[in-house]
């Protein structure tokens, strides 16, 4: 079995992830489906970097690319309890960059977890 792997001139990628995130079953879905299908699902919230998400596999690139052209810092914007604001900030600690987030929406105080996990971050 072959795997498909970018060109890393063309694409460079910094590793934010240890392998794939892992499979689980859902056997009371797949009974309440009649038990005529398996059904399992994608554990993405399983992966190794701040309480995972799918958006780490798009901050490899993003990362990659950054740290190819140069750059010190990772800037984006998101709402207050953005995802992907988080592993924004967990991908450019883990790549020795210094991450600014633009976080939009309701100021809470004391502010919510998301936000509390974004400075620790």
């Amino acid at each position: 079995m072959s795997t498909w792997s970018p060109d890393p001139q063309r694409f460079p990628r910094f590793a934010l992830l240890d392998g794939p995130s892992p499979l689980a079953p859902l056997p009371q879905f797949s009974a309440a489906l009649g038990g005529r299908v398996e059904v399992w699902i994608k554990r993405e919230d399983l992966l190794p970097l701040a309480f995972g998400g799918n958006k780490l596999r798009n901050l490899e690139f993003l990362v990659g690319a950054a740290l190819a052209e140069g750059a010190d810092t990772l800037v984006t914007s998101g709402r207050r309890w953005s995802n992907h604001a988080r592993l924004t900030a967990a991908a450019g600690a883990k790549a020795g960059l210094g991450v600014h987030l633009v976080l939009s929406g309701p100021q809470v105080d004391p502010p919510n977890p998301s936000v509390r996990l974004d400075e620790l971050l």
